[in-house]
């Protein structure tokens, strides 16, 4: 059975999130919008280099737009990137951009090259929903992890995060059974379950994180990155906010079945719920400003916050989930419940 049944609906950025991103430099004027880039006049298929079809499409700018359009990017990227910093795009060109075929909101992915070594990155831009930008917030201040982004009206810009989609490391390394450090990997997937019910994150199947493998002097780590922020806060149901459940991601949840004991699991969780609350504390004073900001905004339907919240008083066995108003009140209850269990 399908854990998600009907498309998301997108939430627009209201006053309050407005001045939170002002007052921590996210809402930062750029020279172009995503419906400037919407305005492309054709398009190409975009193969990999196995000649698959990516779903993804190169598109095609009027030469009269084109020079605008590359010049407002690369600025763009540097304000993403160096702070504003102009004098890196001289050696900079745009590459490529392209359009997503399959996602809900058509994100652009653009391709920078640095024309003196060939390095090249990519950033996204994408139409401003409020979901995904708490998303990256909490991503931000509770995961491992820190990631870029700011908004200017409508307009999202988020950098690349690296990594092998875990669809593809699945196929291409667990599938096939080429060499990977099982219990590695089976440990990294239960901390992410845990990051993800912790802070609400849903529909983490494998096209929605990444796998970044991390060689050490003897052995391979790997950290697993959510790339999709979407589902920050959404859904009704709990199991939407654990990877475990999603079928997709089975070939590494079978690795911890094979190789890991309960005790090593629940040891696993405690683990990374002491390290969120660690980085919670650190974080604690713009966290304290996100949560405030969620607590006033609507980012859910009624019924949605009904259900989750007596859900998660039931898996927790704790009623407090019971007096939450809205989203940002549950998830505020669930980084609160954290520390009163530590």
């Amino acid at each position: 059975m399908a854990l998600i049944s009907r498309k998301k609906v997108p939430y627009k950025i209201n006053e309050p999130l407005r001045q939170f991103l002002a007052k921590h430099d996210k809402e930062i004027a750029i020279p172009l919008q995503y419906s400037d880039l919407a305005s492309y006049s054709g398009a190409i298929t975009l193969y990999d280099h196995k000649g698959e079809d990516t779903l993804w499409l190169s598109v095609i700018y009027s030469q009269s737009d084109q020079e605008y359009i590359y010049n407002s990017l690369k600025k763009i990227y540097a304000i993403l990137k160096v702070n504003g910093d102009l004098s890196i795009i001289n050696h900079l060109y745009i590459d490529r951009i392209d359009v997503c075929t399959y996602g809900n909101t058509r994100p652009f992915r653009v391709r920078v090259v640095n024309q003196i070594n060939d390095n090249f990155d990519y950033f996204y831009i994408k139409v401003a929903d409020a979901s995904r930008v708490y998303g990256l917030e909490l991503e931000d201040n509770i995961s491992p992890n820190r990631v870029s982004y700011l908004v200017y009206r409508e307009t999202l810009i988020e950098e690349h995060i690296l990594g092998i989609p875990a669809d593809q490391f699945i196929k291409e390394y667990l599938l096939p059974k080429k060499e990977v450090n099982k219990r590695r990997l089976a440990k990294e997937f239960i901390k992410f379950n845990e990051r993800c019910l912790v802070r609400l994150l849903g529909d983490m199947h494998s096209s929605n994180f990444v796998v970044d493998i991390m060689p050490d002097f003897d052995e391979i780590h790997y950290r697993l990155r959510a790339i999709d922020f979407d589902q920050q806060s959404y859904e009704k149901r709990r199991a939407v906010y654990c990877p475990q459940y999603f079928k997709q991601n089975n070939p590494i949840l079978d690795l911890g079945f094979q190789i890991l004991t309960p005790e090593s699991v629940k040891q696993y969780q405690r683990e990374e719920r002491v390290l969120i609350a660690n980085r919670a504390k650190a974080a604690r004073h713009k966290l304290k400003d996100i949560l405030e900001t969620m607590c006033a905004d609507n980012i859910a339907p009624p019924d949605h916050e009904y259900e989750l919240k007596y859900e998660l008083a039931s898996f927790y066995k704790d009623n407090s989930f019971v007096k939450c108003v809205n989203m940002g009140d549950i998830l505020k209850n669930s980084l609160n419940l954290l520390f009163r269990n530590l």
